[in-house]
């Protein structure tokens, strides 16, 4: 019997010996199928700058971010994704990929953000992303990318922003945007290609919010009246892509790399353009004046019956059946849109969206909505009161005209006026120098026989104060009026120092 009790015992102290081993000493161990050398927390998966040159062959099935960026990855197998039905976000970028391929990417439909950029990625082709229906931003730039196929990007109809910048394009279909719904598009960036001919009237017919995400700088794009003009004025009318990056939008001059002019800052280039050139490439925005707290409603008409109408409101919210997240705006079963009580932040433009068998995917109408606050109502003019009161106002003043005593002070301001018309006037010098004179004739004025030069008059004055000597010389014309001395002339002066006589003035 005590052999049995003792082997117990000494199983039973081995067995917690151990037991405290393991929680104490022993290194965790990894979750299951953590690739080696990465870091596994949660549902993210890192495994970035080790130097891979293929991706790992396990993955952990719960992982929801992929991080395998600063490698060497020069290929990616059909259907390694196939385990992640949890995978959101996928990050390869900063590798050695050249090609995708068919099936890269099958089953991973839940995968919205992928980061392909800086590769070596020369062309796309129309299956290389498939299966990525769920895909909401797209990471191509910084690649060698010339080619794109026209329907590279076709099922990807829940992308929103898709950046090409930094490539080798030399051209990119507008039309069609190579399978691209414009729906939810919000940003396409070309920027730093090779793109030398932009078809215009393509340009113009996308839709306001996608021409606001539009990244064309840093191409060698032609120096065309039309696209000159139609840049101008997505300029002006303030459109992020293009006034953000206003000073890097460049034109060749001459056809020729090195005669590359900035678009907005050497308008000389475009003097002989004409502004008529530019209309009708762009539908003008329909403009709505609503006050604050009334209905609006916004019909789509379009030239041929539309399968699926969409709006997009001024803050880029996608707006479908039954209408916006906060229930005041509202879309109708035939694609009307409207407002109950239009507020202040439904100002802005509202774009509408129609597609269908007989419509291009990107036939839209522009609605550009005004709120105003209502402006008080002025009272009424009352035309008869007016009168009757003018009326009044009139007979006041003759009865005040009539019977009201004038006051003291204009009765003082009277008699003193009444005292000046009374007042003799003060004869003025000549009219003194007349009662002095005397005139005297030569002949009597009835001779007519006499020549003119006898009809003179001599005028003696007295010495007065003024003069030389006290002798003052007068001379007057024949026909001097004494009443009227218009043509009076004083000549004060003496003829020699020694005269004796006196010297007269002479009227002549």
């Amino acid at each position: 019997m005590t052999w049995p009790v003792l082997l117990g015992a000494l199983l039973c102290t081995l067995h917690l010996g151990s037991g405290s081993l393991d929680s104490e000493g022993s290194v965790p161990l990894a979750p299951l199928n953590c690739p080696h050398k990465c870091i596994c927390a949660a549902d993210l998966l890192s495994c970035a700058g080790l130097g891979l040159q293929d991706a790992p062959a396990a993955l952990p099935a719960a992982a929801a971010d992929i991080d395998l960026s600063h490698n060497a990855l020069q290929r990616l197998r059909p259907g390694w994704l196939t385990p992640l039905s949890q995978l959101r976000a996928l990050s390869l970028g900063h590798n050695q990929l050249e090609a995708l391929g068919r099936g890269v990417f099958t089953n991973a439909s839940g995968l919205r953000q992928l980061d392909l950029s800086s590769n070596s990625l020369r062309a796309l082709g129309r299956h290389d992303l498939h299966g990525l229906g769920a895909l909401e931003t797209l990471l191509l730039f910084n690649n060698r990318l010339a080619h794109l196929d026209r329907l590279a990007f076709q099922g990807l109809g829940a992308l929103r922003w898709l950046y090409l910048g930094c490539n080798e394009l030399a051209s990119f279909s507008f039309d069609s945007l190579h399978g691209l719904s414009v729906t939810h598009l919000r940003t396409l960036d070309l920027s730093s290609n090779r793109l030398g001919r932009v078809p215009v009237p393509d340009l113009a017919a996308l839709p306001a919010f996608l021409k606001n995400g539009l990244y064309l700088h840093n191409n060698p794009l032609p120096c065309d009246c039309r696209l000159y003009h139609l840049l101008q004025r997505w300029h002006q009318r303030g459109l992020s892509a293009v006034s953000d990056f206003a000073r890097e939008y460049t034109c060749l001059a001459f056809r020729v790399p090195t005669s590359r002019v900035r678009f907005f800052a050497h308008s000389r280039v475009f003097e002989n353009c004409s502004a008529a050139l530019a209309r009708g490439l762009e539908q003008p925005e329909e403009q709505l004046q609503v006050q604050v707290g009334g209905p609006l409603r916004l019909d789509c008409n379009t030239s041929a019956p539309a399968r699926h109408i969409a709006w997009v409101s001024p803050q880029r919210e996608l707006l479908v059946a039954p209408g916006s997240r906060n229930g005041s705006i509202a879309v109708l079963a035939n694609g009307s849109l409207a407002i109950g009580s239009v507020q202040t932040w439904h100002e802005g433009v509202f774009v509408c969206l129609a597609t269908g068998p007989r419509l291009q995917h990107n036939q839209t109408h522009e609605f550009n909505v005004s709120v105003h606050y209502p402006h008080p109502a002025p009272e009424a003019f009352n035309t008869g009161y007016t009168t009757l009161l003018g009326c009044v106002v009139g007979l006041v003043l003759v009865l005040l005209y009539l019977f009201a005593p004038p006051c003291p002070g204009c009765r003082r301001c009277y008699r003193r006026a009444c005292c000046c018309r009374r007042r003799p006037r003060t004869p003025s010098p000549l009219q003194q120098l007349s009662a002095q004179s005397s005139v005297l004739s030569a002949t009597p004025p009835d001779a007519p026989s006499r020549k003119a030069s006898v009809h003179k008059h001599v005028v003696f004055l007295e010495p007065g104060r003024r003069g030389l000597n006290g002798r003052v010389q007068l001379a007057v014309a024949e026909d001097f009026d004494l009443y009227n001395p218009v043509g009076l002339r004083f000549k004060v002066g003496s003829e020699s120092t020694s005269s004796t006589g006196s010297e007269g003035l002479v009227m002549s």
